[in-house]
Protein backbone atom coordinates (compact mmCIF):
# COMPACT_ATOMS: atom_id res chain seq x y z
CA UNK A 1 0.00 0.00 0.00
CA UNK A 2 1.30 3.70 -1.11
CA UNK A 3 2.13 5.83 2.20
CA UNK A 4 -0.56 7.87 0.90
CA UNK A 5 -3.61 5.49 0.29
CA UNK A 6 -6.06 5.42 2.51
CA UNK A 7 -8.49 2.44 2.83
CA UNK A 8 -11.91 3.26 2.62
CA UNK A 9 -13.83 3.45 5.98
CA UNK A 10 -16.12 0.87 5.72
CA UNK A 11 -13.85 -1.68 5.14
CA UNK A 12 -11.57 -0.90 8.02
CA UNK A 13 -14.78 -0.61 10.19
CA UNK A 14 -15.31 -4.38 9.01
CA UNK A 15 -12.18 -5.86 9.49
CA UNK A 16 -10.90 -3.48 12.52
CA UNK A 17 -11.83 -6.25 15.40
CA UNK A 18 -10.20 -8.89 13.84
CA UNK A 19 -7.32 -7.13 12.84
CA UNK A 20 -6.81 -5.92 16.53
CA UNK A 21 -7.60 -9.59 17.81
CA UNK A 22 -4.65 -10.87 15.73
CA UNK A 23 -1.81 -8.48 16.66
CA UNK A 24 -3.29 -8.75 21.01
CA UNK A 25 -3.16 -12.88 19.83
CA UNK A 26 0.62 -11.88 19.00
CA UNK A 27 0.94 -11.10 22.76
CA UNK A 28 -0.07 -8.46 25.39
CA UNK A 29 -0.03 -5.10 24.16
CA UNK A 30 -1.21 -1.60 25.25
CA UNK A 31 -3.14 0.83 22.85
CA UNK A 32 -0.85 2.73 21.51
CA UNK A 33 1.77 -0.39 20.41
CA UNK A 34 -1.32 -2.16 18.73
CA UNK A 35 -2.17 1.23 16.51
CA UNK A 36 1.38 1.45 15.83
CA UNK A 37 1.49 -2.31 14.59
CA UNK A 38 -1.83 -2.03 12.67
CA UNK A 39 -0.34 1.18 10.63
CA UNK A 40 3.05 -1.30 9.97
CA UNK A 41 1.17 -3.91 8.67
CA UNK A 42 -0.24 -1.51 6.05
CA UNK A 43 -3.51 -1.14 7.32
CA UNK A 44 -3.05 2.92 7.79
CA UNK A 45 -3.30 4.98 11.20
CA UNK A 46 -6.05 3.96 13.35
CA UNK A 47 -7.24 7.31 15.86
CA UNK A 48 -7.95 6.21 19.53
CA UNK A 49 -11.44 7.47 19.09
CA UNK A 50 -11.74 4.38 16.87
CA UNK A 51 -9.47 1.62 18.90
CA UNK A 52 -10.12 2.69 22.36
CA UNK A 53 -13.81 1.89 22.46
CA UNK A 54 -13.54 -1.33 20.44
CA UNK A 55 -10.78 -2.33 23.45
CA UNK A 56 -13.31 -1.64 25.49
CA UNK A 57 -16.40 -3.57 23.58
CA UNK A 58 -13.65 -6.55 23.68
CA UNK A 59 -12.74 -6.08 27.19
CA UNK A 60 -16.52 -5.92 28.30
CA UNK A 61 -16.89 -9.32 26.29
CA UNK A 62 -14.81 -10.91 27.77
CA UNK A 63 -12.85 -11.15 24.41
CA UNK A 64 -9.74 -9.76 26.16
CA UNK A 65 -8.15 -9.56 29.45
CA UNK A 66 -6.50 -6.26 31.13
CA UNK A 67 -3.53 -5.65 32.65
CA UNK A 68 -1.91 -2.54 34.21
CA UNK A 69 1.67 -2.29 34.07
CA UNK A 70 4.06 0.52 35.45
CA UNK A 71 5.48 2.51 32.65
CA UNK A 72 8.92 2.65 32.43
CA UNK A 73 9.72 6.72 32.52
CA UNK A 74 5.83 7.70 32.86
CA UNK A 75 2.60 6.80 34.04
CA UNK A 76 0.98 3.17 33.74
CA UNK A 77 0.09 1.60 30.56
CA UNK A 78 -3.20 -1.17 30.30
CA UNK A 79 -2.43 -3.77 28.71
CA UNK A 80 -4.49 -6.25 26.98
CA UNK A 81 -4.44 -9.71 26.17
CA UNK A 82 -6.95 -12.40 24.96
CA UNK A 83 -8.70 -15.01 26.74
CA UNK A 84 -9.66 -18.23 26.04
CA UNK A 85 -13.33 -17.12 24.84
CA UNK A 86 -11.04 -14.45 22.41
CA UNK A 87 -8.80 -16.50 20.79
CA UNK A 88 -12.21 -18.87 19.91
CA UNK A 89 -13.74 -15.46 18.63
CA UNK A 90 -10.75 -14.86 16.57
CA UNK A 91 -10.53 -17.99 15.35
CA UNK A 92 -14.53 -18.19 14.20
CA UNK A 93 -14.02 -14.83 12.78
CA UNK A 94 -11.26 -15.43 10.98
CA UNK A 95 -12.66 -18.84 9.10
CA UNK A 96 -15.64 -16.70 8.54
CA UNK A 97 -13.48 -13.92 7.36
CA UNK A 98 -11.71 -16.28 4.88
CA UNK A 99 -14.98 -17.61 3.61
CA UNK A 100 -16.19 -13.81 2.90
CA UNK A 101 -13.30 -12.95 1.38
CA UNK A 102 -13.41 -15.41 -0.94
CA UNK A 103 -16.91 -14.82 -1.67
CA UNK A 104 -16.09 -11.26 -2.11
CA UNK A 105 -13.38 -11.85 -4.43
CA UNK A 106 -15.52 -14.79 -6.89
CA UNK A 107 -18.00 -11.80 -7.35
CA UNK A 108 -15.52 -8.31 -7.40
CA UNK A 109 -12.68 -9.66 -9.64
CA UNK A 110 -13.51 -10.45 -13.37
CA UNK A 111 -13.11 -14.01 -14.39
CA UNK A 112 -10.65 -13.81 -16.81
CA UNK A 113 -8.36 -12.12 -13.99
CA UNK A 114 -7.67 -15.51 -12.69
CA UNK A 115 -9.74 -14.65 -9.66
CA UNK A 116 -13.59 -15.55 -10.64
CA UNK A 117 -15.35 -18.68 -9.79
CA UNK A 118 -13.28 -20.82 -11.86
CA UNK A 119 -10.12 -19.42 -11.10
CA UNK A 120 -11.00 -19.84 -7.49
CA UNK A 121 -12.08 -23.53 -7.30
CA UNK A 122 -8.69 -23.98 -9.09
CA UNK A 123 -6.70 -22.68 -6.25
CA UNK A 124 -9.25 -23.93 -3.13
CA UNK A 125 -8.59 -27.54 -5.33
CA UNK A 126 -4.66 -27.12 -5.51
CA UNK A 127 -4.50 -25.94 -1.84
CA UNK A 128 -7.30 -28.55 -0.08
CA UNK A 129 -9.11 -25.29 0.98
CA UNK A 130 -12.66 -25.11 1.11
CA UNK A 131 -13.92 -27.76 3.32
CA UNK A 132 -16.23 -25.86 6.12
CA UNK A 133 -15.45 -26.82 9.51
CA UNK A 134 -17.64 -26.66 12.53
CA UNK A 135 -16.62 -22.93 13.33
CA UNK A 136 -17.54 -21.40 10.09
CA UNK A 137 -20.67 -19.48 10.36
CA UNK A 138 -22.81 -18.07 7.48
CA UNK A 139 -22.76 -14.17 7.43
CA UNK A 140 -25.93 -13.18 9.81
CA UNK A 141 -27.80 -10.37 8.86
CA UNK A 142 -27.38 -6.72 11.02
Amino acid sequence: MDAEEVWPAEWLRGALELCVLRVVAEAPSYGYAIATRLAESGLGAVKGGTLYPLLGRLEAAGIVAVEWRAGESGPGRKYYALTEVGRAELDAGAARWADFARLTTSLIVPDDAGGGREGEAAQERDAGVGDRDATTRPIEET
